[in-house]
């Protein structure tokens, strides 16, 4: 008989409407899981070591069409663990590995699409949830392969102190561009300017006037936007913009816990400056996720990239942690550790 063990988790109690709550989440620690995997599968046994907290995570947890989590169910999400049991011929026991997991101490995966063997060992694993797993993946994506960067272009980055933002601004550098972000305290103002090499950063909270803030920082225009809120910023750097310049649209993280989202009143730019507006999901990309890890593992090697995490210990904090990236408590890409081994 396979040992059984006891498998703390976090469940959706119900559908989340407006401002999410703590409370729409429960732990549950009556659980127990089987360390082995089902006769005939092609599972894998992950005993869970870090979660990423994402804004994504928390769209899975709406009603819509074909919601990924319903009441009563784990909460899922992407993270880091290792392989505790597999038939799977990709993954061995003992592998660590990346992906979309549960927030639980041991998941069983039986679709295997979303789950990556992780190859640099001698890196944190935690950067797995962050610089070298989607986080990271995202911003070299939107960057390189929805903005088509050039040396010397102007950039402007929204939410640039977050998980994705932090490494756009760092690669837009090291391309040779001149890089402004927004940030929602003076902290987090600081860190962009001194330890990401941004040019200039501003404190959004302290604008009155978004538009005026870019047209001081930018006064001859933006060529890249990686737009990250949504919201008024969107509409103050539509403005703003240079002539065929460009905007990744990865997120809009002022709009997710809206009732009725707002509108964009300066859309008549994208016509008159023949803007050029993009969304973009990275899991369109995976086929050039080996591409990404080899490139940024050199930079993290030479000592060209760096990055700010931030940890939250244990799985029952996980549900805080979540809901901090919505009042901007997070400094750098927000993380839940449940196990270090």
């Amino acid at each position: 008989m396979a040992e059984v063990r006891a498998n703390k988790k976090v469940v959706l109690k119900d559908f989340i409407t407006g401002f999410p709550k703590e409370s729409d989440m429960e732990i549950v620690t009556t659980d127990t899981v089987r360390l082995k995997v089902p006769e005939g599968s092609k599972a894998v046994l992950l005993k869970n070591m870090y979660l990423s907290c994402d804004p994504y995570t928390l769209w899975r947890m709406r009603k819509h069409d074909e919601p990924p989590s319903v009441p009563g169910s784990v909460i899922t999400g992407f993270g880091v663990g290792k392989v505790v049991d597999s038939s799977h011929p990709d993954f061995k026991v003992g592998d660590f590995v990346w992906g979309m997991t549960g927030w639980e101490e041991y998941s069983l995966i039986t679709e295997t699409e979303m789950l990556f063997k992780i190859r640099y060992t001698d890196v944190p694993l935690s950067y797995y949830t962050g610089l070298l797993g989607m986080a990271g993946f995202t911003a070299y994506i939107g960057f390189h392969e929805i903005s088509s960067p050039k040396k010397g272009e102007y950039v402007f980055v929204s939410a640039a102190s977050g998980a994705v933002g932090q490494l756009v601004g760092q690669l837009a550098k090291l391309m040779g561009c001149y890089v402004v972000g927004s940030a929602g305290s003076d902290e987090k103002v600081n860190l962009l300017k001194n330890k990401f090499g941004f040019d200039e950063a501003f404190n959004y909270k302290k604008e009155p006037d978004l538009s005026a803030a870019l047209k001081r920082l930018f006064p001859e225009g933006i060529d890249i936007y990686f737009e990250n809120v949504g919201g008024p910023m969107l509409d103050a750097v539509l403005i703003n913009m240079r002539t065929h310049g460009r905007i990744a649209g990865c997120g809009m993280i002022s709009q997710y816990n809206l009732e009725k989202p707002e509108g964009v009143h300066n859309s008549l730019y994208l016509v008159t400056k023949r803007i050029r507006m993009e969304g973009f999901l990275f899991s369109d990309f995976f086929h050039k996720y080996h591409q990404f890890e080899e490139i940024i593992g050199e930079y993290i090697k030479d000592g060209k990239i760096t990055y700010v995490e931030d940890k939250a210990e244990g799985l029952e904090n996980a549900p805080a942690a979540l809901l901090g990236l919505f009042g901007g408590r997070n400094v750098g890409k927000q993380l839940v550790v449940i196990s270090h081994e």
